[in-house]
């Protein structure tokens, strides 16, 4: 019953319309109703996320509850959406992590209050849109305009250098996307299409593949980022207000890991094959390199910033690693391998966002982000440093937390394609392990660093309760995936068939 109802519109155009209406409702002498109308706007598009997941067929790779209208006749362009096992799980997340954005600027922010509710429900609608396209250009127009809003949130909430980090973020992202958009258009000229499925039974020549497969490459590796095109996220991060940060780090990188399953991979399977040497050579210098820069880093914002360039490593290893999985015959190992990219997307959704909520716990009552102006928190806030260490321990992949099990299967599936890459992926579980809890220790532990951590108020209720809703889909995937594995098991099969496919001989 829930497929006749236009689930994902909703989910696109509902918070976009509450923006839009905070805007211009919200003013400074009504701070608390801009907060409620925001916050409720976030929990009812939730809500929408409920009928889409019971709704959801998981025995088949079709796409579902899909919606279609022309919009642009003359070339063929259609308002196209639908869902499969890969992109509903992060629709659900986006969702999620913005309605605790939302709740984690309710004090915070005391100025501009009404623009900034309305700049992360916008820009949540914008990225559920990401996730829901089947249009190549309604996919490139809502990945673009998702740029514009957190501009806004950077630029006008963030920190000091906040210009500065505004500007080099929107070079990176928009430039590396400008290659994606002549890669689109060609695939227009050869098919007469701009839907994305029409272009995985499209015959392509090799040295076409490899031009657009570049292009594409910048535009989905800057978005993770992948090592060398990473050096704006730090920036980014350290300047981001608390929810920029969370909306940033677990939701906007994954969609450049995203785009590479559902473009790269079964679009230009044959370029992806011939290049996946140097997409694991970078995932890998990712793993261990910034693992390293990870632990030298005296700024708490920029450590966790550099952990998540280093998490997603493993996505991109996962995805990549299948080639030489499959000319192994091993298939079922190379399924292994994208589950395990697509759990550590979710995953690391979660641990990202909750690590960035407690550094603005933090941040909102010393106003530092430097870890030697700490030490003894745990003293003065018992409560948070127990949540925050369930945090750190997930961070460092511990068993039993979801930052175990998309690392496991990723180290498995690329030690099966080369024991090099497995023993290189593995160091991340110790290095994980070395920058994180040497951060917890310095911080949490010791004794009381000076007046103000003794000082320090343990968290509200509001504090509390977004830490919680954060824990439990923590403990969740790490103790049960099976429910996650399931809804994305027969899309990812679907999709690697066409990732291992050659179009040469068509």
């Amino acid at each position: 019953m829930f497929a006749d109802l236009p689930l994902l519109s909703l989910l696109i155009w509902l918070p976009i319309a509450g923006g839009v209406l905070v805007l211009m409702t919200g003013d400074e002498q009504r701070l608390k109703h801009t907060r409620v109308y925001a916050l409720l706007i976030s929990l009812l598009t939730l809500a929408f996320c409920v009928p889409l997941y019971l709704g959801f067929d998981i025995n088949t790779a079709e796409m579902q509850f899909q919606e279609k209208v022309s919009w642009i006749d003359s070339f063929s362009i259609y308002y196209h959406l639908g869902v499969d096992g890969i992109s509903m799980p992060m629709i659900i997340l986006t969702s999620f992590i913005n309605l605790i954005a939302v709740a984690a600027g309710w004090q915070a922010i005391q100025t501009r209050v009404a623009q900034y509710m309305a700049s992360f429900l916008i820009l949540a609608g914008l990225m559920n849109g990401v996730f829901a396209a089947m249009d190549s250009i309604l996919f490139y127009v809502f990945w673009e305009a998702m740029l514009i809003p957190m501009f806004l949130i950077i630029g006008i909430w963030g920190g000091e250098n906040r210009i500065y980090a505004t500007i080099k973020f929107f070079l990176y992202t928009f430039l590396g996307s400008v290659l994606m958009l002549v890669g689109l258009i060609y695939l227009y000229t050869q098919s007469g299409s701009f839907a994305i499925i029409d272009y995985y039974t499209l015959p392509i020549g090799l040295t076409a593949q490899i031009l657009i497969f570049v292009g594409f490459m910048l535009a989905f590796a800057v978005k993770i980022p992948m090592w060398p095109v990473h050096t704006w996220l730090p920036d980014a991060h350290t300047e981001a207000p608390t929810a920029g940060s969370i909306i940033l780090a677990a939701i906007m990188l994954k969609m450049g890991g995203y785009g590479f399953i559902r473009f790269s991979l079964p679009i230009l399977p044959d370029a992806s094959s011939d290049l996946a040497w140097l997409l694991i050579a970078m995932s890998l210098i990712a793993i261990v390199y910034i693992g390293f820069v990870a632990l030298i880093q005296k700024d708490l914002k920029k450590l966790i910033a550099y952990s998540s360039i280093a998490h997603m490593g493993f996505v991109t290893l996962g995805f990549f690693v299948v080639f030489a999985l499959v000319s192994a015959d091993r298939f079922s190992a190379a399924v292994l391998g994208v589950q395990g990219a697509m759990v550590q997307m979710i995953s690391h959704g979660f641990i990202s966002g909750a690590l960035f909520l407690g550094v603005g716990v933090l941040y909102e009552r010393m106003h530092s982000r430097q870890i030697s102006d700490y030490g003894g928190v745990a003293n003065s806030m018992p409560i948070f440093a127990a949540f925050f260490m369930l945090f750190a321990l997930a961070n460092a992949g511990l068993p039993g937390t979801s930052g175990f099990v998309g690392e496991l299967f990723v180290i498995l599936s690329a030690f099966q394609a080369n024991p090099w890459y497995g023993f290189w992926a593995g160091t991340a579980l110790i290095l994980g392990a070395a920058y994180t809890l040497w951060m917890y220790k310095r911080v949490m532990f010791g004794e009381i660093a000076n007046d103000r951590v003794a000082a320090l108020k343990d968290v509200n209720g509001r504090e509390i309760a977004l830490l919680v809703l954060l824990a439990i889909p923590v403990l969740l995937i790490g103790l049960w995936p099976q429910p996650l594995l399931e809804v994305m098991e027969v899309s990812i099969e679907h999709l690697l068939q066409f990732a291992v496919t050659s179009k040469l001989g068509f």
